[in-house]
């Protein structure tokens, strides 16, 4: 028989071993049956209390890393603004929201909702875009853009399109702006407003976004979209898509068209205009934006939001907001979602 003799660090070490071992059985049983009480299984609250008492006379309370579980980031915040929100736009601070019934524009402060000020525009006003110092708001009843001085809201002027103005979009020097009731777009001047153009597209165009060298027009009525040459206003193609295309948005390298009626996504290479996939999304989508990795979609039938990759397509998440989500923005961190039902502005 072999016999071995430990030394006092080495019994010593083993007692510690077993103590650890011990203390593991006792204490984080009672974890799990803690964490089972927390995510709703059938134990009843004076189980998990009476479970959580022999854990907290312990000074490693490991209850406090137990009930850390994996949950949908996306939390959503919903600020009122006024009556019938429709547009949204980022102006690199502040999100300006369109409130159609009010004839207004709200500034809110983008980091945490707070109202910074309500600026009268024109009628039915719907779409809004950002030139880099101001707002451009759509007046879908008057034919007109009104021009807001982002840093206080005040007004630049008010310039003449075409019949019933609902989108705009800003080339890094133009205004465009699409006109649903005459088929066409007019491109303004920044600057001053002078009207540089008039372009015919598609019936009732409706969504416009410029890729860096063309604008892209969707045309709700023909279920196309028209490519523009944004220094000439030349026509360069117009390709089909879904029914009753809405919204378009820019990925850096493709289009994203969403079709209302179809209840899904186009997605378009820019440079050619070639169909790269069809994608299904919630019920009658509207307003389309990217975030730099994925597309968001407004579902207006639906009550939510999806959000694809960019890359292939795929859905990461659908995401409650309002009633009747319409147009989104992105402001370098969160998604706001404009609802014209319940009159709020929902940051996720």
């Amino acid at each position: 028989m072999i016999r071995k003799s430990y030394s006092k660090r080495a019994v010593g070490r083993m007692f510690f071993v077993a103590f650890i071992l011990a203390f593991g059985a006792t204490e984080f049983g009672g974890v799990l049956r803690a964490q089972e009480g927390v995510q709703g299984s059938s134990a009843s609250g004076a189980q998990f209390t009476s479970d959580l008492a022999g854990i907290v006379t312990s000074t490693l309370n490991p209850a406090q890393i137990a009930i850390l579980h994996w949950y949908n980031a996306n939390l959503t915040t919903q600020f009122a603004v006024g009556k019938t929100p429709v547009g949204v736009a980022f102006d690199g601070a502040s999100i300006w929201v369109v409130n159609s019934a009010d004839k207004t524009v709200d500034k809110l402060r983008a980091s945490d909702g707070t109202l910074l000020g309500s600026f009268a525009v024109g009628g039915n006003p719907i779409g809004d875009a950002f030139d880099g110092a101001n707002i451009w708001v759509a007046n879908y009843l008057d034919g007109t853009v009104t021009k807001l001085r982002a840093s206080d809201g005040a007004l630049q002027g008010t310039f003449t399109v075409g019949s019933g103005p609902v989108a705009v979009a800003f080339d890094g020097a133009n205004v465009w702006v699409t006109n649903v009731g005459s088929n066409n777009v007019t491109k303004l001047q920044a600057s001053n407003g002078t009207v540089l153009g008039t372009f015919a597209v598609g019936t009732n165009p409706t969504g416009l976004a410029f890729d860096g060298v063309n604008i892209w027009v969707a045309n709700q009525g023909s279920n196309s979209v028209t490519k523009l040459n944004a220094s000439s206003g030349a026509t360069l193609g117009t390709f089909p898509v879904g029914t009753a295309p809405l919204g378009v948005a820019f990925d850096g390298t493709n289009i994203w068209v969403a079709n209302q009626s179809s209840n899904n996504v186009t997605k378009l290479k820019a440079s050619t205009g070639a169909h790269l996939g069809t994608f299904a999304v919630g019920t009658n989508p509207y307003g389309v934006a990217f975030d730099g990795a994925n597309i968001w979609v407004a579902n207006r039938g639906s009550g939510n939001v999806t959000e694809l990759r960019a890359t292939n397509g795929s859905t990461v998440g659908t995401y409650a907001v309002g009633a009747c989500p319409y147009y989104l923005a992105f402001d370098g961190s969160s998604i706001w979602v404009a609802d014209e039902c319940s009159n709020t502005l929902s940051k996720l």
